[in-house]
């Protein structure tokens, strides 16, 4: 059963939801208003931003900075093994505490 096309793009704090990222749209909208998240480098300070495939992502969320890369738009919010299909984490990983003390 086809849904329709997939749109070219989705506002910020739908993909944040959707991908379950965070766990409201409330906090969502509340993250980008805040001026803590980039995409391609630039600041997003509205919740309506639009989000393509192809954009990166960054921000600080729970005492981590993550970057993320946009793979898919998703159209519902959907389980998490299903919401982590449309983005790909490019973060560093954390340093180990046998790499730190080198």
């Amino acid at each position: 059963m086809d849904k329709g096309p997939t749109p070219a793009s989705l506002r910020l704090d739908k993909f944040l939801w959707f991908t379950r990222i965070v766990k409201t749209r409330t906090l969502a909208r509340q993250l980008a208003e805040q001026g803590r998240l980039r995409i391609d480098g630039r600041i997003a300070t509205q919740a309506h931003t639009p989000v393509r495939i192809g954009d990166v992502l960054s921000f600080a969320l729970r005492g981590r900075v993550r970057i993320i890369r946009v793979e898919k738009l998703p159209q519902r919010r959907g389980p998490p093994p299903e919401a982590r299909l449309h983005y790909s984490d490019v973060s560093e990983a954390p340093l180990t505490s046998e790499a730190q003390a080198d």
